[in-house]
């Protein structure tokens, strides 16, 4: 019984969060991020794609794991939401000073100018935002109120997408648009939606009184810290590619080389973000399964299957489409980036793998087995980034992430398999198996097509209908779930 209804709650509010999401993001992505690229160039959005990465890695320091901690203890004990707000506030504020002047520091060991600096402050304070907006909706998710966090998960793209189009499509200003007006206008967005975010949690709270309590503080980090590990190592193997690009080649080549990866890095962080719903979602309910000694086997089985159904697709088409979707998006450089498209996009597959069963082992609490990974992880790409740009340039950092997308990804899987006893049906892997051949099959014959857009959407449209075929998604399955009362 409480099975079927957390997995209705889950396909429900999964169906929910796709729609806005799809609503909005991909308009983000293409039609505003990518325009900004097209027109401030390669070399300029590469200085910012850098920084912005920078800003996150070091976006560990906000969090320490309190989010991901907060997310599995509240959904445990809603009681303590309204005793642990002010304290984490208090907290998060304190962090928010030491997250500033680290990375301020680290920036000016490494050598950045007056500009980068610039934009570097802005960056970090919207990383502030950021953070502090998850530990909100971390709150909201726990106590399963999914629809209001689905709407809160799209605020801020919407804000961003209603002030960038006024500046790249209007003389408002009556400037040119430059990379600096691009960050002032996400501020604008995460602040506003940090305000509003706030005002909710505060509703369902009561009341806030911001409190700097040393104690509570050294308790809550000693428990959160290894999901504090966990998101710096992960947030290294994932996002220091572009910040090596820029640093380790000269000047003017490395900015344009983190502009060139940043083409091909945009379609697979676009996609990666409906990876990051499901495992918003899967999070506190594989929590609350595993206290109360529910079998995750079958959410987990359906979960998998709805993400790596369309990574299988995704990743496929993106290696016979690559030319074709990079030329259609961009102005300058496609033909090289389009060869980056193929190979990051192979390790969506690895990616899918890392936010079920990433999330699974979360909600347990497996995090010396997580971090061992993610550190194995962490050294892997850098060993390779450091052996491969020099030589290969942006070629070396898509196959250094291709590489640990898919290592990080099969660790998970293997040891979701492993500690929950897991045994995947010898038939769901051979459909699976199938599955995968005939994406390929139909990639191939579709790409050859005088018009490539319908071959495309044939490729996908085909696909789709054979993983329903082999009852690999089972519409009669989902129906009643979905209806389920």
């Amino acid at each position: 019984m409480i099975q079927i209804i957390l997995r209705r709650k889950f396909v429900t509010n999964l169906i929910l969060l796709l729609f806005l999401n799809l609503l909005v993001k991909p308009f983000w992505i293409f039609g505003i991020d990518r325009t900004v690229q097209n027109l401030v160039g390669d070399e300029s959005y590469g200085l910012y794609f850098a920084l912005f990465n920078f800003s996150m890695i070091l976006n560990m320091l906000l969090d320490v794991g309190i989010t991901s901690y907060n997310n599995r203890n509240i959904a445990r004990h809603n009681y303590l939401l309204p005793k642990h707000l002010g304290n984490i506030v208090g907290l998060k504020l304190v962090l928010a000073l030491v997250y500033a002047a680290f990375s301020l520091t680290i920036a000016a060991v490494i050598g950045y100018d007056k500009i980068q600096f610039h934009l570097l402050f802005f960056l970090i304070f919207n990383q502030f935002l950021i953070s502090f907006t998850l530990y909100l909706r971390s709150n909201i998710s726990a106590l399963h109120l999914f629809r209001t966090d689905s709407l809160i998960s799209v605020l801020d793209r919407t804000l961003m997408i209603i002030i960038c189009s006024v500046l790249l499509f209007t003389d408002v200003l009556g400037g040119r648009f430059n990379i600096q007006w691009f960050v002032y206008a996400q501020t604008i967005g995460y602040a506003l939606t940090t305000f509003v975010t706030f005002l909710v949690v505060l509703h369902k709270a009561g009341k806030i009184k911001v409190r700097f309590d040393l104690k509570f503080f050294v308790v809550f980090l000693r428990k959160s810290y290894p999901y504090a590990l966990l998101f710096l190592l992960m947030a290294l193997y994932n996002r220091i590619d572009s910040v090596m690009l820029e640093r380790l080649l000269p000047g003017k080549v490395g900015h344009e080389q983190a502009g060139i990866y940043a083409q091909a890095f945009r379609l697979l962080d676009a996609v990666s973000m409906f990876g990051v719903l499901f495992a918003g979602l899967l999070l506190p309910i594989f929590s609350k399964m595993i206290k109360q000694n529910e079998p995750v086997g079958q959410m987990v089985k359906l979960s998998y299957t709805l993400l790596i159904v369309p990574a299988i697709i995704i990743a496929v088409s993106s290696v016979y489409y690559d030319q074709e979707i990079m030329s259609l998006l961009y102005k300058s450089n496609t033909a090289y980036s389009s060869d980056l498209l193929g190979i990051l996009m192979i390790g969506f597959i690895g990616i899918a793998n890392t936010y079920i069963f990433g999330s699974l082992l979360t909600a347990n609490g497996s995090l010396k087995q997580l971090n061992l990974m993610a550190f194995v992880g962490m050294l892997l790409n850098v060993t390779l980034n450091l052996i491969l740009i020099p030589r290969f340039q942006a070629y070396g950092s898509a196959y250094a992430s291709l590489s640990t997308q898919l290592f990080t990804g099969g660790a998970q899987l293997i040891l979701a398999l492993s500690v929950f006893k897991l045994k995947p049906g010898i038939s769901y892997v051979f459909r699976l198996l199938v599955f995968t051949g005939v994406v390929i099959a139909l990639a191939g014959i579709t790409h050859n097509m005088v018009n490539w857009v319908y071959g495309y959407f044939l490729m996908i449209a085909g696909s789709l209908i054979f993983a329903f075929l082999i009852r690999l998604i089972s519409i009669k399955d989902m129906y009643k779930i979905i209806l389920y009362e």
